[in-house]
């Protein structure tokens, strides 16, 4: 942010404000967590805020502090409307584009309030007054702690608003693995301990409290709905909405299982297909030199960052896995170089 931008932003939070938050379909820990981060920090300043998410999330983040004041535009669009149309400010949390929130996108388009990106996705759109936007920030919730900072109010960091933030940092880096993870990503992380963020606690409500039907399920996928397709160092999975039937499936029991066919010794590209919503959603992760974000946007109607981007198809399951298989010869000497 320019520092003309940063002393109107200023200006513009200094008496109370109608606030509302928005973030990506089907919000993800970071999406969740800076938005409950900024949430818990802009109620603290006397603003009236509200979050709105564009359909649901997963059980596992219901725990974050602000979780029961949010609006799930999907099931509460009557409700969420006037809200978003009120608005004096909307601040669009983890994400580059309004077509990433759905039919919510319409409405915070047409509204006349001043909106505000806070996003580290490539290429961001041109639809916001005010934007906090770096890729090299390793989340969306780093960001939210540096406009704090930016604000001057380092010091109104509390635990609610250090738990959001630490639970968002440590799961868009993959527990602090992915190649996003800095020297400064570990200090900002520091700095949250310090304010009071349960790192132990945090990674057990995330990680290690799974329903059995969620474990089987992710068993199933590494018996039965892998393939490995060695010619081009990639391994991919799919799963048919039957099976996410059989298995009892609940949002989020998916998340990260494209990460086990990426962690297979020699391959750097890895993908995952899933029939959901009336319309087949896919993941793409890669190591190395592999840009997925290129691949999602020229492909499948998505994009995100070089090595973890998503998308969707209209085509059915098996065609939208034809189609990807048949692209892999065009990128064979990519993924077969040296990484």
């Amino acid at each position: 942010m320019k520092q003309t931008d940063i002393k109107e932003v200023k200006q513009l939070l200094a008496t109370p404000k109608n606030i509302v938050i928005v973030t990506h379909w089907s919000p993800d820990g970071d999406a969740m967590g800076s938005s409950l981060g900024l949430y818990n920090y802009l109620i603290q300043q006397k603003h009236h805020v509200t979050v709105i998410t564009p359909n649901d999330y997963p059980a596992f983040l219901n725990w974050l502090p602000g979780n029961n004041k949010v609006l799930n535009y999907q099931l509460k669009t009557k409700i969420a409307k006037p809200i978003i149309a009120k608005a004096d400010i909307i601040f669009c949390l983890d994400f580059n584009s309004l077509k990433r929130i759905e039919v919510l996108g319409v409405e915070v388009g047409k509204a006349k309030a001043i909106k505000f990106i806070i996003d580290h996705h490539l290429q961001p759109e041109d639809f916001a007054k005010y934007m906090l936007h770096s890729t090299e920030a390793c989340s969306a919730c780093e960001l939210v702690f540096d406009f704090i900072n930016l604000m001057a109010d380092g010091k109104s960091i509390n635990k609610n608003i250090a738990n959001c933030l630490y639970t968002g940092m440590m799961t868009d880096t993959g527990s602090f693995r992915f190649p996003s993870t800095t020297a400064r990503t570990h200090k900002i992380v520091a700095a949250l301990i310090d304010a009071g963020a349960n790192n132990s606690e945090i990674h057990n409500r995330i990680y290690d409290d799974n329903t059995e039907s969620r474990l089987r399920l992710l068993g199933y996928c590494l018996s039965e709905k892998l393939t490995v397709l060695k010619e081009y160092n990639t391994a991919f999975f799919s799963l048919r909405a039957d099976e996410l039937k059989r298995f009892n499936y609940k949002k989020g029991d998916t998340e990260s299982v494209v990460n086990y066919a990426l962690s297979i010794e020699g391959i750097c590209f890895a993908a995952f297909f899933v029939e959901r919503d009336e319309a087949v959603k896919t993941s793409f992760r890669s190591k190395g030199t592999f840009d997925v974000n290129l691949f999602a946007r020229k492909n499948f109607n998505g994009g995100g960052h070089a090595h973890a981007a998503g998308g969707q198809s209209d085509l059915t399951l098996d065609e939208a896995v034809i189609k990807f298989v048949s692209l892999l010869p065009e990128y064979k000497k990519q993924l077969n170089k040296k990484q």
